[in-house]
Parts: structure tokens; C-alpha cells; sequence
């Protein structure tokens, strides 16, 4: 016999914090995320996982998560750009992108920011290297050049 369930019940640790949720089957994390936990920063851009505007880290590796479905990620500690900061202070990426004027209209940073904090060691050593793994994240501002500096020197400072 088919099952015919259509929601799962499902735990997700967003942003340090447990939550249980009954979800459709077919919901993907981007619309759990801003729908139903009403965290707003990750952007629907193409919601293909061609530009990477919806990134965010799922147990610290960078995800489009407009790809994946909220169900498979059962379990998971998922992170934001809201829950990047610590307390009143910003993520070193964040400062480094208010520095570096790494930003126009905005609505791809969050996911260019969740996206640079995601990054290994050995995607940070140049700024070749920073372009090659941020090329996932599509600006259409143009603002590269700021973005691959301010990841660039956030990566070099730590």
C-alpha cells in the first residue's frame, strides 16, 4: 500500500534555537524559513539554485536552500544571516562588508554573506580563490570586486 502522508513532523535547530515543525512534504527550507519561521534575509531570487540569494549554512556548509526540501534537513542546525551575529556585535564578514562598501541594493548580501562565512580555509587563500568558490552568488549590482575584498580581509584576520 502507498503512503499517502503529505506532512512530517520535523526538528531544526535555526539560529541556536530547537524548533519543531509539522511541514508539507514538498516545502523547501527557503519557504519554511521565511514563511513559516518568518526569517526574512534569505531572498527567493531565481528559486532554481541558480544565483544564491537564499544561501545559508546547514550543520556550516553553504546550501541554496530554495534546492532543499525543509524535511531533508530534519535534524540539521541551520543558520541565517540573522543568526550570524553575537549579541549586539556583527559576524567579521558583516563588518568587512560595511567596510569594504561590499553591497548596493542588498537584496544578494545575505546570501553572499551566508555564503563567505561557509567558506573552507582553502577557498579564502587569494582573491582568485574567494571569486572561484563565491561564483554561486550572482550580483546583479556588480559589486564583486568589494565583496571578494571584504571576504578577502575578514578571512585573512581570523
Amino acid at each position: 500500500m502507498r503512503d499517502t502522508r503529505t506532512t512530517s513532523d520535523v526538528t531544526l535547530q535555526v539560529n541556536g534555537h530547537e524548533r519543531e515543525l509539522r511541514l508539507d512534504n514538498r516545502a523547501t527550507l527557503l519557504d519554511v524559513l521565511r514563511e513559516q519561521l518568518e526569517l526574512t534575509g534569505a531572498k527567493k531570487g531565481c528559486d532554481h539554485g541558480q544565483c544564491g540569494a537564499c544561501t545559508v549554512l546547514v550543520d556550516g556548509r553553504r546550501v541554496v536552500s530554495c534546492l532543499i526540501l525543509a524535511v531533508s534537513a530534519d535534524g540539521a542546525a541551520v543558520t541565517t544571516v540573522e543568526g550570524l551575529s553575537a549579541g549586539q556585535g556583527l559576524h567579521p564578514i558583516q563588518e568587512a562588508f560595511i567596510e569594504f562598501d561590499a553591497l548596493q541594493c542588498g537584496y544578494c548580501t545575505p546570501g553572499q554573506i551566508c555564503s563567505a562565512v561557509g567558506l573552507t580555509p582553502e577557498e579564502t587563500g587569494s582573491l582568485a580563490d574567494i571569486r572561484e568558490a563565491m561564483s554561486g552568488n550572482l550580483c546583479r549590482c556588480g559589486a564583486y570586486v568589494n565583496i571578494a575584498a571584504a571576504v578577502y580581509e575578514a578571512a585573512s584576520a581570523s
